[in-house]
């Protein structure tokens, strides 16, 4: 399965006894750049800064941040990094800001390949609030570890260090997260999380950037009407993050539609082919894949719940090989009890009359990601008392 996934994650805290005080209240699967023709460069930054809003969806007394120079070739030199509330835009509330360090030193420098926390600071984050983690890079850097679809725009400033300034003046905007991978906050509570892992289809994208209408936000609102729930997004190393009880795993439609793309044209570009063109795979190589991350899972403690891959007819990538592949793997997950329980997100978003193609609405124009009613009716499609059914004991940290 692509290493280019999303994952994200609901988070259901369960009342109990206070063993696992930190949890991560948001995250993001990083990556390298993406290897697409037609994309934008990923950017280099030199003597900039670069400010995220991210939303955390559990609240907490204390918080701390987790970078990651996880694809870098070098070291990554921190100059600064700030963790405030978010306001408008750039803008931070200004009695709200703290500076991070790192071992007690306001700049760090992370090894290639390696990950950093913050030491915590004391800062009531409310759920569902946005904040903002601004970082200073003061030496040529490229930005080699990112997320490439994020949920809100990213600032960056032109020469100078406005990690600490109320606004950044004049930033140029980008879409994508710069070497920012979770945060954790300090919570009263036991807490266990559901993770979902999946691809830009969890990513939210045909969602409006900043309205968080992807599916698995739209799930966290229903779980928000639950006692104590909240919504995160996990990195790619699910089974790492603290408290984790349940894993939604929705995988496949970019295995099974990436080797038949038509040519397109994309920013300029005609694309004829994608790294994957010549990748091939079949019902079994997938159903494989699954199988060897149920049980990895299980291993951890953690239930696994398969989602039914979507439609996706009159996508650039659809072929009749493409959903005959689609078919055998869903019905594999629907009737093998391979999984601790099925969501059946095809179900929730086909044709009734059509069902290769979703229901009309119900996706964003390109037949391939949902709209906002398409994310939402795949958010009502998840059981939630079977989350709420979890191991119910995170683990320490």
């Amino acid at each position: 399965m692509r290493n280019t996934k999303s994952a994200q994650a609901v988070l259901t805290i369960v009342l109990a006894a206070v063993l696992n005080p930190t949890v991560s209240a948001w995250s993001t699967a990083v990556h390298a750049p993406l290897p697409f023709p037609g994309l934008p460069a990923s950017p280099i930054f030199e003597n900039q800064t670069v400010r995220m809003i991210v939303r955390p969806t559990i609240g907490g007394e204390r918080v701390r941040i987790r970078l990651s120079n996880a694809f870098g070739t070098a070291a990554l030199k921190i100059g600064s990094a700030h963790v405030a509330l978010a306001s408008k835009a750039s803008a931070i509330d200004p009695g709200s800001d703290h500076a991070l360090t790192f071992g007690g030193a306001l700049s760090v420098s992370i090894p290639a390949g390696a990950p950093i926390l913050s030491d915590p600071v004391d800062m009531k984050v409310l759920p569902f609030k946005e904040i903002a983690v601004t970082i200073y890079v003061p030496e040529k850097t490229p930005s080699s570890t990112v997320h490439f679809w994020a949920q809100h725009e990213t600032y960056i400033s032109g020469a100078g260090d406005f990690s600490a300034k109320p606004d950044i003046p004049s930033p140029t905007t980008t879409t994508s997260w710069y070497w920012l991978a979770d945060v954790e906050v300090w919570v009263l509570d036991e807490a266990a999380a559901t993770v979902t892992l999946g691809d830009s289809i969890t990513d939210g994208v045909g969602a409006k950037q900043g309205e968080y209408a992807d599916w698995p936000d739209m799930l966290a609102n229903r779980l928000a009407g639950t006692p104590g729930s909240a919504t995160l997004a996990v990195d790619n190393d699910v089974l790492a993050q603290p408290g984790v009880a349940n894993l939604i795993v929705l995988e496949g439609i970019n295995d099974i539609g990436w080797p038949h793309m038509k040519p397109r044209l994309l920013n300029g570009t005609t694309i004829k082919e994608t790294p994957f063109t010549h990748e091939v795979v079949s019902a079994e190589d997938l159903i494989m894949g699954l199988q060897q991350l149920v049980e990895r899972a299980h291993q951890h403690g953690i239930k696994v719940f398969g989602a039914t891959v979507t439609p996706y007819e009159g996508a650039d990538y659809y072929n009749t090989d493409g959903e005959a592949t689609r078919q055998a793997v869903n019905k594999w997950i629907r009737t093998s009890g391979g999984f601790d329980g099925v969501f059946d997100f095809d179900a929730a978003v086909r044709d009734p009359n059509h069902p290769t193609q979703f229901r009309e609405g119900y996706h964003s124009g390109d037949h391939l990601h949902p709209s906002a009613t398409g994310y939402k009716a795949m958010a009502d499609a998840v059981d939630i008392s079977l989350l709420r059914s979890g191991r119910g004991v995170a683990k320490k940290k």
